[in-house]
């Protein structure tokens, strides 16, 4: 098949996105599909006089890309562009979008995980991989996904939704919220825009940082537990991951850098409690309406008990990334599990 990897874009997880793009179009491209790399907001300058025959790219047109220790500057992109303007879609973005059998998502953050881009394709009926807008919506705003979690009786921390707050709200809210909590972003990612403040002061210093994101915020109780994972692949869930982060918190740095955390997989928990993990991250996924894959996070206190944190509609999928180890424990490869999702993926009708 034609692929186009879409990856890039403006989000804080862009580089995260490259990383994921350039393995997913390696492996296809492995496993026999002609596939290409296109970013999202710089598309593509030139086409030849047959775009298809960009299809035949050596190494599908894809980046040296890596994960820095700090999130990329979104401004210098936006000024990298030639035509410099603010359009999402980059120069030929959607012409080989159209081309393609269908078009592998590998983008992460709001650029890809809250439905635009999924939205876009669907009015131009473009085949994409995994979830439709509308759950890639609900996923990505963690007030929504709270609320969905609560009607569908799945346990998560107490918490407040705080929508368009000011510099001047915050000696209120710090009157107001308890300490220890956790402060994110509604639509953030890669621990990006997570805040977990101890004292009235950090929280009060935590909401001024937040503004520099969106004024749109959850905050929660703060629980102690161990960090788990667990994807969902199709109709079953995968074995968990524990994250066990090498420093006190878990940021975008101790996420992708070497040695930032230890990821355990299969993770060392009861048959039951895998079981009971994995039927929550399924109820999830279908009580959003997710499709094909997704990932959600977990902590699993000292009395035994599971809270859902988030769900992620687009999890990496950097050859290191959490969900391919996941695929790993059940002796599929990343070749595999990309060749799966292409596959779950290519039959489901869209409604344009």
């Amino acid at each position: 098949m034609k692929i186009v990897v879409l990856a890039g874009g403006l989000s804080t997880e862009r580089a995260v996105s490259l990383v994921t793009g350039s393995s997913v179009c390696r492996a296809l491209r492995e496993n026999g599909h002609r596939a290409i790399l296109v970013d999202l907001f710089l598309g593509v300058e030139t086409l030849p006089e047959d775009p298809e025959t960009l299809f035949d790219a050596p190494d599908g047109l894809c980046p040296d890309a890596k994960i820095e220790v700090t999130a990329p500057d979104i401004e210098a992109v936006k000024q990298s562009r030639k035509d410099r303007s603010g359009r999402l879609f980059g120069p030929n973005v959607l012409e080989l979008c159209g081309l393609a059998d269908i078009v592998f998502l590998g983008l992460h953050g709001q650029d890809g995980e809250d439905g635009r881009v999924q939205a876009t394709f669907d009015l131009l009926g473009i085949r994409y991989t995994g979830g439709g807008y509308l759950a890639s919506g609900l996923a990505m705003d963690k007030s929504m996904t709270k609320r969905m979690m609560d009607s569908a009786g799945i346990p998560t921390a107490p918490w407040r939704d705080i929508p368009f707050y000011t510099e001047a709200d915050i000696p209120a809210l710090v009157e107001e919220l308890e300490v220890p909590c956790a402060v994110k972003v509604v639509n953030g990612g890669s621990s990006i825009g997570v805040v977990l403040p101890d004292t009235k002061e950090e929280l009060e210093k935590a909401l001024g940082e937040m503004l520099r994101y969106g004024s749109h915020i959850i905050v929660e109780k703060k629980i102690h537990g161990r960090e788990l994972t667990v994807g969902v692949l199709g109709d079953r869930a995968l074995p968990a991951v524990e994250i066990v982060p090498a420093v006190k918190e878990f940021d975008y740095t101790a996420k992708y850098q070497t040695g930032g955390a230890q990821e355990i997989c299969p993770a060392p928990i009861t048959p039951e409690q895998q079981e009971e993990m994995g039927a929550l991250a399924l109820k999830l996924h279908r009580t959003l309406g997710l499709e094909v894959y997704s990932r959600t996070d977990f902590l699993l206190d000292d009395d035994g008990k599971f809270w859902c944190l988030e769900v992620n509609s687009l999890p990496g999928m950097t050859a290191a990334s959490l969900v391919p180890k996941e695929a790993a424990a059940i002796g599929m490869t990343y070749n595999e599990l990309c060749e799966e999702i292409v596959r779950l993926s290519y039959p489901i009708k869209r409604r344009g």
